[in-house]
């Protein structure tokens, strides 16, 4: 083995030598040296797995991130030996690794660099704590950029920067502050055109260096456990964003009612402040549709308890609320009183349910309750006596669950010392490796006791802290943000990288979790939080008596703000469109657009614009009193939504901002499915569904998906896909439709609202048969509306 003469605090670091044989077994090769081996495994024709193991010795091949559901597909692939390396192949990538020290060169079937070592695989020893730690760098090829990493609030290109997972409690958090909650430990990077992606499978702190040491070197590494990670080869870079969310898994669909307007506080109480709540939207009829209830709805911060004095009869009120078309969700932390008294401490005490220290003492600290111990969701026995926690709240009529505090946090501490021992699902390691899966293995038994318990149901799940693949049951938020105009930006920012970082539900604390916005600074949060798969108002305003709610700025800003979420509301079938195509093609429903144009350098380090789904470009308004704003629109044709002024792409077009407007565009050519306006998502079965059908002259397809909303019968076929296409020109416009229907839904007819028709038109042919214009048809905004049956398969308007 080859041994470097420099060395660190951590001591020397060592390389693999030459390859002295290999062997192949079904879709593995493995290549031994001295003392390491490569094992390298083929599952995709563009996902390949890199395996070290730095001593010869493989540890547990085992992992909290990756579907149960991944299959292998039936590829062709083989290997070739040349002098200097061996060639692995497949259709479309060529892995090239040296006979000498194992460095690895990946390029496409045309011989194009993609990926390359620098340094490659190598290691040392962990003095002071033991173990390995374990390194991997990559050339930076020329111009490229980086992507990912779940939430780190800074700008969305990460080229120049390092940063690390330890999932931490980072109150009141700014930009460029480093660790954040979550722990995703996937990137993008691009180059020359060309997008890939490296997800690092290790739950150590992982330490990421995009050239920031060094400009021509990119790294990765951890503090313990293995080298073991995936290439992901797009080219595109939303073929990536795919192929890792079918690694890492897929989400179930959220019932409908998620995709509303949610409404919370630290905190709501007694219940007569949430029916005073309740009441005032519907009063004043702003949509919403969930009201959270935060940690002084428990008996002295006690988990799965009701306070007496606050919440006296809990099952009523959430009966009430729900007649009113509310859903209520609650809070559960991890920390659990020490108290003889309390039932759960004393089932967890004697099943030896709570973390311990090496010693052997129970593992304590201060959180809300005071003195707490915590559970081991390493433990699958731990685990699933959490899941049946949740039996009482279910009964009680309890629709959703928020975890928070799930670093772990621990006051004054910060977190779990890492001498704190965990299960592991049966390995038994130490809180360096569990910490950052901690918060993901928590929500994961909340989802599952609430989906058993919720049934025919579906769940509804948010958590501060979690791994990759938490997107299989839970959605996120951004934590404790701050009432600024500067934590707008990151909102924007963070959850687009959260989308393509596997975690698609995701949102802020709209308006700010700590502080007090102004009428300006919510009302343009609002905007942005209406094409955020999650919207959530939250504050801390128990603190100061201030209140959140969208009327608390007066009149003025609530008829603006209150027209946003409407909007949303009538938003909701595209939205809900694009969290099916997520559940089932693993696409983001965020996309910035370096991500849809990654053709377009210019893109490249945009973060202000994104679309939401396949339709909707956005554009927040980010600065105090900003009248007009500079959009960067990708190649194609764009209508600004507020006028249907049509743009052109590949460029930067500057648009007024009014309060009551934000940069809102649509693609050309798209069909945008809407609801009339609802107070909440059951208030009344939809009759007609609107279509807006924004012309355009090259061809588009758009989707439109529908089920109950809730339960489980999608699952069972019971559902509809519809595809729209349009093929127009200058002088016809043409819609054509194809569906799969297995779901009765309660309209029988589309309200179609045409948008942008180039010319003075004809008939409309409805599958051959005439309908004649009059001036009814003709609104006055300029659109053209009529009714087609909801079978329709064709729509032909030719010029006159």
């Amino acid at each position: 083995m080859q041994v470097e003469t420099s060395s660190s605090k951590y001591g020397i670091k060592h390389y693999p030598d030459a390859i002295r044989e290999w062997k192949k077994e079904g879709n593995y090769f493995c290549f031994y040296t001295t003392e390491t081996i490569l094992e390298v495994r083929v599952i995709a024709d563009k996902i390949i797995r890199f395996r070290y193991a730095a001593d010869g010795t493989f540890q547990r091949d085992f992992s909290y991130a990756t579907s149960d559901t991944l299959e292998e597909s039936p590829i062709t692939f083989g290997i070739k030996e040349w002098e200097e390396t061996f060639e692995i192949y497949t259709d479309v990538l060529k892995v090239f690794i040296a006979r000498d020290n194992l460095r690895i060169t990946i390029t496409d079937k045309d011989g194009k660099v993609i990926n390359q070592d620098e340094m490659g695989f190598h290691w040392q020893h962990y003095l002071q704590k033991g173990g390995k730690i374990v390194y991997c760098s990559k050339l930076v090829q020329e111009d490229e950029c980086f992507y990912g990493l779940g939430d780190k609030p800074t700008e969305l290109n990460l080229r120049g920067k390092r940063l690390e997972n330890y999932g931490t409690d980072a109150y009141g958090y700014q930009k460029d502050t480093d660790p954040l909650y979550r722990n995703i430990p996937f990137y993008y990077g691009l180059h020359n055109g060309i997008g890939y992606g490296i997800f690092f499978d290790n739950t150590f702190r992982t330490i990421f260096d995009f050239g920031k040491e060094r400009e021509d070197a990119c790294s990765f590494w951890a503090r313990g456990g293995e080298m073991n990670y995936y290439f992901i080869y797009g080219p595109e870079l939303l073929d990536v964003a795919a192929s890792y969310t079918r690694i890492t898994g897929t989400p179930e669909l959220p019932p409908l009612w998620t995709l509303g307007y949610h409404q919370c506080r630290w905190s709501y109480y007694p219940d007569s402040r949430v029916r005073e709540i309740a009441a005032e939207f519907r009063k004043r009829r702003i949509p919403c549709d969930v009201i959270y209830l935060d940690i002084d709805y428990m008996e002295g911060f006690r988990c799965f308890t009701w306070s007496k004095e606050y919440f006296p009869d809990p099952a009523g009120l959430i009966r009430d609320l729900a007649a009113q078309g509310f859903k209520v969700v609650v809070i559960i932390d991890p920390g659990i009183k020490v108290d003889p008294e309390y039932s759960i401490y004393q089932e967890g005490v004697k099943n030896n349910y709570f973390c311990k220290r090496a010693d052997g003492a129970l593992m304590e600290g201060d959180v809300w309750p005071g003195k707490c111990v915590f559970p081991d969701f390493t433990n699958p026995e731990v685990r699933e006596w959490w899941s049946s926690l949740f039996k009482g709240l279910a009964e009680t009529g309890v629709r959703g669950v928020w975890n928070d505090m799930n670093e772990p946090a621990v006051f004054e501490m910060g977190t779990f010392p890492e001498d704190v021992r965990h299960d592991y699902d049966g390995e038994e390691v130490s809180h360096r490796k569990a910490h950052n899966v901690y918060g993901h293995l928590m929500s994961k038994a909340t989802a599952a006791g609430m989906k058993k318990y919720l049934l025919p149901n579906r769940p509804f799940l948010i958590t501060r802290s979690c791994y990759a693949g938490a997107q299989r049951w839970s959605s996120v938020w951004t934590g404790d943000n701050v009432s600024s105009w500067e934590h707008l930006w990151l909102a924007s920012v963070q959850c687009q990288r959260l989308a393509v970082s596997g975690l698609s539900f995701a949102g802020s604390d709209i308006g700010g979790f700590i502080g007090e916005p102004d009428g300006e600074l919510y009302t343009r949060w609002i905007q942005l939080g209406t094409f955020h798969p999650l919207m959530r108002t939250h504050s801390a305003s128990n603190e100061t008596g201030f209140n959140q709610e969208p009327w608390s700025f007066g009149p003025d800003y609530e008829k603006i703000v209150a027209r946003f979420i409407s909007l949303r509301y009538e938003l909701l079938p595209y939205l809900y469109t694009t969290f099916w195509q997520y559940a089932t093609h693993g696409t983001p429903m965020l996309r910035p657009i370096a991500f849809v144009a990654q053709h377009d350098p210019a893109t490249h380090n945009c973060t202000h614009e994104f679309m939401a789904g396949d339709a909707l470009l956005i554009s927040h308004v980010s600065e105090e009193g900003m009248k007009e704003k500079a959009v960067y629109l990708p190649q194609g044709q764009w209508y600004y939504f507020w006028n249907d002024k049509v743009y052109n792409g590949g460029q930067q077009v500057t648009v007024a901002t009014p309060l009551e407007e934000m940069p809102l565009f649509v693609k050309a050519g798209a069909v945008v499915p809407r609801y009339p306006v609802m107070q909440h998502t059951y208030e009344t079965p939809i009759t007609e569904m609107l279509l807006h059908v924004y012309y355009g002259d090259t061809v588009t397809q758009s989707t439109l998906y529908e089920d109950a909303g809730d339960h489980y019968g999608y699952k069972n076929g019971q559902y509809n896909v519809i595809t729209f296409k349009q093929v127009s020109s200058a002088e016809q416009f043409m819609l054509k439709k194809k569906y799969f229907v297995n779901y009765e839904t309660a309209y029988s007819h589309h309200r179609i609202i045409l948008h942008g028709l180039p010319f003075e038109a004809g008939a409309v042919l409805v599958d051959g048969v005439p309908l004649m214009l009059t001036a009814e048809h003709h609104l006055p905004d300029g659109t053209i509306s009529f009714i087609a049956d909801r079978g329709f398969e064709n729509i032909t308007i030719h010029k006159v």
